[in-house]
């Protein structure tokens, strides 16, 4: 979607041809991808020195002129968490860091005030006077720092929203990377953040959505009633085009898979009535075309 977005605003400029529109559109959406992966790999990185601090922590305080007792007993028991250690070990997240230098993108001064946040909340209490290392007890802490310390973090959301272009954009997909990650931290490459399949995929729809522009849109235009088709969001136009496409040439796709993904977008990224108007359009379209037996769908396989 966003690729096609930023299209809106070349094509009127240079007025490329189809062939033109395909090679960038496919530009911009690798150089989202491109973006979307740093941002994930930021994100984790911030994640797991928030956690390794626990031993930065424990070094500086026991270093003291005159430490105290607790200053001699701090609990590094994060630094050791399985999940930061399951993140730490992947090669191909070492990999991805060296080879973006992402860790001078990282500012320490803002690591050490997140982890004196987490060290004063009661979760962080709780898991470190829990005995053992329970893989549910080491996912939360984990989910805990990721949720509580960084996206529920008024400050560490500006700072991401000014450092890093494309932040507001692509924070959703980088929240459902992170999710990912929890849910299988072995499985995850961070040299490839989305899978062959996917990136085929989103290269597809882009260029037939391009190609089959004008069948897209003699299809939408009788739908709109008294709205004329410039009238209407951009944003809701290429959801509309998007859902006639994936309805058209994309069999595997089931018409209400399609549907539902549509309207939710349409709700996050566009206007109030969004989520309704594009619901509207993509049903009736559905419609015209089942009635008119052009929509061919096959069952995907379960191997």
């Amino acid at each position: 979607m966003q690729a096609l977005y930023a299209l809106e605003a070349y094509a009127q400029t240079d007025f490329p041809d189809k062939d033109g529109l395909r090679k960038r559109g496919l530009q911009v959406l690798t150089e989202k991808f491109n973006k979307a992966s740093e941002l994930f790999n930021i994100s984790m990185l911030y994640l797991a020195q928030i956690s390794q601090y626990a031993e930065t922590d424990a070094r500086l305080r026991s270093s003291k002129y005159l430490p105290s007792e607790a200053d001699m007993n701090v609990n590094t028991k994060l630094a050791g968490n399985t999940y930061l250690w399951q993140l730490l070990e992947n090669d191909t997240f070492k990999e991805r860091v060296s080879e973006d230098k992402l860790e001078g993108k990282i500012e320490a001064e803002r690591v050490k005030k997140m982890y004196q946040s987490l060290a004063g909340q009661e979760a962080y209490v709780t898991y470190l006077e829990a005995e053992g290392r329970e893989p549910a007890s080491e996912k939360k802490i984990m989910q805990y720092i990721w949720k509580h310390e960084m996206l529920q973090n008024e400050d560490f959301q500006e700072y991401m929203t000014d450092t890093f272009d494309g932040w507001e954009d692509d924070k959703d997909m980088t929240i459902m990377l992170v999710e990912n990650f929890f849910k299988n931290p072995k499985q995850i490459n961070f040299l490839q953040f989305i899978s062959a399949e996917k990136n085929e995929y989103a290269r597809s729809l882009l260029t037939t959505v391009i190609e089959k522009e004008e069948v897209l849109m003699e299809l939408i235009e009788p739908k709109l009633k008294n709205w004329d088709a410039e009238r209407v969001a951009a944003i809701d136009l290429i959801l509309l085009k998007m859902g006639i496409t994936e309805f058209l040439f994309f069999p595997t796709i089931p018409t209400k898979v399609t549907i539902n993904e549509y309207i939710e977008v349409a709700k996050q990224y566009s206007t109030l009535q969004s989520g309704q108007f594009v619901n509207g359009v993509l049903d009736n379209t559905l419609k015209e075309l089942t009635q008119a037996n052009k929509i061919r769908k096959i069952e995907r396989s379960k191997n």
